[in-house]
C-alpha cells in the first residue's frame, strides 16, 4: 500500500509538472485519448543514451522532419543516417538505429512490438530502451531505470552499494513502485522527478513530492548518494590525420570501416590511434606535408585523443591511395563526426 500511495503522490507531481518535450505526449494529451508514436519514443529513447535533453531535441526535429516514420528511416541512405547523427557521438548507436529500423519496417509491417521481451530482441535496444519503449510508448508496466532512476532510488531507499553492484537491488526497488496504472506516465516522472529535483548535486528536497518517505533526506545522506566504484583514469591515445585539399578546393576523405570508432562515418585519412606519440603511417596521398601547430583533441567514452593535424595543396593529377576527393560543392564539415571537425578547424585558409 505504501508504494501504490508513493507512486500516486509521484505521478499528481507530473500532473502538474511534467516537462515538455518534442516526443513526450504529456499526461493532459494522454489523458485525453492521444497515443505516443511507438517511432518517435524509440528514437528520442536511443537519442537520449548518455547524452542530455537539451542537446538531443534539435536531432530530433530534424530526424522525425525527414524521415516522420520507421518507413522513411529504413528506406535512407547510410550515409545520410550518419550525417545527420554527426555530433550526437556513439556512432554504433546510428549504425543499431538503421539496422532496427529496417527489421520493424521489413519484418515487423512497421510496427513496434509492445511487449518487452520482444522488443529486446531488436537491434540496439538494451534493457533500458525496451522498458521505457513497453511502458512510454504501451503503457505496459515494464521497470524503466536509467541514471536519473537509480539516483532517485538510492535517495529513496538509502542505498549505500556502490554503483554499477547495486543497480539490481535498485532496479528492484523501481519495479515495487512502478504501478499498473499509468505505468508510462510513472516511468517519465521519476525521469522528471530526478533531472529536475532529485538533482546529483544540492538536490531540492524542500519542494520534493517523495521527501515524506525519502530514507535518505531522514537520515540526511542524499547528497553521498548514489555511491559509485571509482572509475579508472582515462587513457591517452595519439594518430595523425591528413587533411590534403586539391587546387580545384576538393578535399580528400574516407570512408571509415563500419566496425569501430565511428564505424561507417566519413573522416580524414590517418593513422591508428595507439598509446605512443605520432604512430608511423604512410600519407595518403603524395604530397608535401605540413605539420600544423597544435592537436585536435576529443574524448571518447573510454580514452583521450589528440590528433597531430598535417594539410597538403595537391595537384589535380595526383591520385590518393584507399581514399576519395569530395568536391567543394558538395562537401560539408558537419557532416564529419566531432573530431574529424576538431581537427579541420586548426586548418587555416580553409
Amino acid at each position: 500500500m505504501r508504494d501504490q500511495q508513493d507512486s500516486a503522490d509521484l505521478l499528481e507531481w507530473y500532473d502538474r509538472h511534467a516537462r515538455a518535450m518534442p516526443w513526450r505526449v504529456g499526461p493532459a494529451a494522454r489523458a485525453a485519448g492521444t497515443s505516443p508514436d511507438p517511432y518517435q519514443v524509440w528514437l528520442s529513447e536511443i537519442m537520449l543514451q548518455q547524452t542530455t535533453v537539451a542537446a538531443v531535441k534539435d536531432y530530433f526535429e530534424r530526424f522525425t522532419a525527414r524521415w516522420p516514420t520507421v518507413q522513411d528511416l529504413a528506406n535512407a541512405a547510410d550515409e545520410d543516417v550518419m550525417a545527420e547523427w554527426a555530433g550526437l557521438g556513439y556512432y554504433a548507436r546510428a549504425r543499431n538505429l538503421l539496422k532496427c529500423a529496417r527489421v520493424v519496417a521489413n519484418e515487423m509491417q512497421g510496427h513496434f512490438p509492445a511487449d518487452y521481451d520482444d522488443l529486446l530482441t531488436l537491434p540496439g535496444v538494451g534493457p533500458y530502451t525496451a522498458g521505457a519503449v513497453s511502458a512510454i510508448a504501451f503503457d505496459r508496466p515494464s521497470t524503466v531505470v536509467d541514471g536519473n532512476v537509480e539516483r532517485v532510488m538510492a535517495r529513496m531507499f538509502d542505498v549505500h552499494t556502490p554503483l554499477p553492484a547495486a543497480k539490481p537491488e535498485l532496479t528492484k526497488h523501481a519495479a515495487a513502485l512502478t504501478p499498473i496504472k499509468r505505468p508510462g506516465d510513472y516511468a517519465q516522472a521519476v525521469m522528471d522527478l530526478g533531472a529536475t529535483i532529485c538533482t546529483p548535486r544540492n538536490p531540492a528536497c524542500g519542494i520534493c513530492p517523495w521527501r515524506a518517505p525519502c530514507k535518505a533526506r531522514e537520515l540526511g545522506t542524499a547528497s553521498d548518494l548514489p555511491k559509485k566504484t571509482p572509475k579508472k583514469p582515462k587513457p591517452i591515445r595519439f594518430g595523425v590525420v591528413y587533411i590534403a585539399k586539391r587546387v580545384d578546393g576538393a578535399y580528400l576523405l574516407e570512408r571509415r570501416p563500419d566496425s569501430g570508432l565511428l564505424g561507417g562515418m566519413l573522416g580524414w585519412p590517418g593513422s591508428e590511434w595507439l598509446e605512443e606519440a605520432a604512430p608511423a603511417h604512410k600519407a595518403p596521398i603524395r604530397a608535401e606535408w605540413k605539420t600544423l601547430n597544435g592537436e585536435a583533441r576529443h574524448t571518447f567514452t573510454h580514452f583521450h585523443l589528440r590528433l597531430t593535424v598535417k594539410t597538403a595543396l595537391v595537384p589535380m593529377d595526383r591520385q590518393p591511395h584507399g581514399s576519395f576527393f569530395v568536391e567543394s560543392e558538395t562537401f560539408t564539415p558537419n557532416d564529419l563526426p566531432t573530431a574529424m571537425r576538431k581537427a579541420f578547424a586548426l586548418v587555416p585558409d580553409r
